[in-house]
């Protein structure tokens, strides 16, 4: 069986409240062996953090932790995609 094509993504997540930080970095490192960087930048005037994930990962692993973490309270993500790989 062959392995399932990768894909580039990167996903974008604010967080207005702090009530989630643990349960989003569960998540993250769950998903580390597919992450290739993140970076994280608080917005300490608006109250906000800003993260970014890049990944190389499968199309289903990409949208389910998208989905997860977009579940979590006080956090909003986006997810865009490479055109090709």
């Amino acid at each position: 069986m062959s392995e399932p094509t990768k894909r580039i993504a990167l996903i974008g997540i604010i967080l207005t409240s702090h009530e989630s930080v643990d349960q989003l970095n569960s998540l993250l490192s769950e998903s580390g062996d597919y992450i290739v960087g993140r970076m994280g930048i608080p917005y300490r005037e608006k109250g906000i953090s800003i993260i970014s994930v890049a990944m190389d990962a499968p199309n289903d692993v990409i949208s389910a932790l998208s989905g997860k973490i977009g579940m979590l309270p006080g956090i909003s993500t986006k997810t865009i995609y490479a055109k090709a790989t």
